[in-house]
């Protein structure tokens, strides 16, 4: 017995070894015939495998396959334009990483985003909402990263230092939400979206 291991790589795992060993077997046919034959019996197990390939707006993606898993060697008549290496190469752009540091972290980089989205909010109400969401959205995002309970104190003067004393929370409408309530939004929410994956 020879372990898997030992064999050579496989190049598209999704199809397994089995489908890579018949590509490379018809990869050793010299009549074009009988290569095109073992080519349709080779596509009927990846639908096989995959049913929704048998689409016909799919189909080309197998015959892509094919040829990858061959090397680019696969000697067919491809009914779709035959994929070349070079196409395969493509690498994508790097996305540009924001490195700039986080004052705060434990109540992470949006809340300072929101923080100076209510700095220009120019509605007073409007803004007095948002600090009162802000408030309760860092309570919330520090009892989940800490196992220490906060103060409200101590959120009302991180929302003070964080907008450079352009934010006041001095206002009659402002409350923060008790811990239970916070915590209780996050089970909720977790359910729900436990729920809607069942579905």
């Amino acid at each position: 017995m020879e372990y898997s291991t030992l064999q050579g790589k496989i190049i598209i795992p999704e199809y397994g070894r089995n489908v890579q060993s018949m590509v490379e077997y018809a990869l050793t046919l010299t009549d074009k015939q009988e290569r095109e034959r073992c080519v349709e019996a080779i596509m009927q197990t990846m639908c096989n495998l995959f049913p929704y390939l048998r689409d016909e707006a799919q189909r080309h993606k197998m015959y892509d396959h094919l040829a990858i898993m061959s090397g680019f060697r696969l000697d067919i008549d491809f009914p779709y334009d035959r994929p070349e290496p070079d196409e395969m190469r493509y690498h994508p752009e790097h996305l540009p990483y924001n490195e700039t540091p986080v004052k705060m972290r434990q109540y992470g980089r949006i809340v300072e985003l929101m923080i100076a989205s209510a700095i220009e909010e120019q509605d007073l109400s409007r803004k007095h909402e948002l600090i009162v969401r802000i408030a309760n959205r860092m309570k919330r995002n520090y009892l989940i990263w800490n196992k220490d309970d906060v103060e409200d104190e101590s959120i009302v003067a991180d929302i003070k230092r964080l907008s450079d004393d352009k934010l006041s929370c001095d206002f009659p409408e402002f409350a923060i939400a008790k811990k239970k309530t916070l915590l209780g939004q996050q089970e909720t929410q977790k359910k729900e979206q436990k729920k809607g994956r069942k579905k």
